[in-house]
């Protein structure tokens, strides 16, 4: 049996029955024709000029901070509206061009079929392959090459761009530096010698407020960040300071009597009733900025992960499984809060390798 006849049984054998079939185009060739066709491929070429703007905007375009006034800071502002827009445009061009090559391109049927219940027998399963394949025939999508060659562009480009969007962020290696890579440490490592102080924000960032054991209430919580007396004055190493992702900790300040059990090798990281962690979620890297001092409990608002300070920080409800890396701090001959080293252990959600439980 021919194709032909094959599509034909098929739909006698799953009990269709063909209304309506008329082609888009009864004559090939016509000046409508070649206008539908361009119209088609116009939008895949559409399509995949704006994947491949995005590709080049999300390698090239300045991705780096920039402070509001400073030079550069409009370009760099524009970053993800322009990334976001391209990638968008470029997936509703490729939507937009297969609609219209359904409506203008493939033949007006209408069709009845009968449902039952139940597996198809094996004549049904052996036919449906060349029913499939005279409704490709009918779409006449086989003999458009221009419109194949730009629906092939499209699709390349935008999974290209998909697989940039995957894999983009980790090129780099960020193992590449060794023991100096910036996942290894913070900026809370001592470097020189230089002491490390916890310092509060108060808004105005050449404002230097560093903490002593007497600016917090017991049950009490505060964000500090780490400083360097050689950054006083310096607004770009302050700043950066400030708004590195593994820079903020959450003092604690425990009620008097409070007793936590400490990690193995961690136990003399607190000062007092006073415990910083870091305040960078494990579950996906939110803040954890809530602290309930009546039953100890820090909260992450994001995806409700709690984590207990009497057990060192373990997550004990939510989605989070590793506990908050704890920050070895201390009081220094001047009274201020310092930073006896940095973490110990890696800071947020992207290190697999760590225990889930002490």
């Amino acid at each position: 049996m021919s194709p032909e006849q094959l599509a034909r049984l098929a739909g006698e054998l799953d009990e269709v029955e063909v209304v309506h079939n008329t082609p888009a185009f009864p004559i090939p060739g016509t000046r409508a024709e070649k206008r539908a066709e361009r119209s088609v491929a116009l939008w895949f070429v559409i399509s995949a000029l704006s994947g491949l703007a995005f590709v080049v905007a999300f390698i090239w375009w300045p991705w780096e901070y920039v402070n509001v006034g400073e030079p550069g800071y409009t370009i760099y502002s524009m970053y993800t509206p322009v990334i976001g827009f391209t990638f968008g445009f470029s997936i509703l061009a490729l939507g937009i061009a297969v609609i219209q090559a359904v409506k203008k391109l493939f033949p007006h049927e209408v069709s009845v079929q009968q449902r039952h219940d139940g597996p198809s027998d094996e004549l049904d399963r052996r036919t449906v392959i060349a029913q499939l394949t005279d409704a490709g025939k009918g779409t006449t999508l086989g003999r458009r090459k221009l419109i194949i060659r730009s629906a092939g562009l499209a699709a390349t480009v935008v999974g290209i761009g998909t697989g940039v969007v995957a894999l983009g962020g980790i090129i780099r290696n960020p193992w590449a530096e060794g023991d100096e890579a910036p996942l290894w440490h913070t900026g809370w490592r001592p470097e020189n010698g230089e002491t490390v102080y916890l310092r509060t924000d108060t808004g105005i960032l050449s404002e230097i407020a560093r903490v002593r054991p007497e600016d917090m209430e017991p049950g009490s919580m505060m964000t500090v960040f780490p400083y360097r007396e050689s950054e006083r004055g310096n607004e770009e190493e302050l700043l950066h300071a400030q708004r590195a992702s593994d820079a903020p900790v959450m003092l604690i300040r425990l009620r008097p009597g409070t007793v936590v059990n400490a990690r193995p090798g961690q136990e003399d990281f607190n000062y007092g009733d006073y415990y910083a962690w870091s305040k960078v979620c494990t579950h996906v890297g939110c803040p954890t900025s809530l602290y309930q001092a009546q039953d100890n409990r820090i909260l992450c608002p994001c995806h409700q992960s709690q984590f207990l300070a009497t057990e060192d920080a373990m997550p004990v409800f939510g989605p989070a499984a590793r506990p908050l890396p704890q920050l070895p701090i201390t009081v220094n001959d001047e009274g201020y809060f310092v930073a006896v080293s940095d973490f110990v252990e890696p800071v947020g959600p992207a290190f697999w390798e760590r225990p889930k439980t002490t």
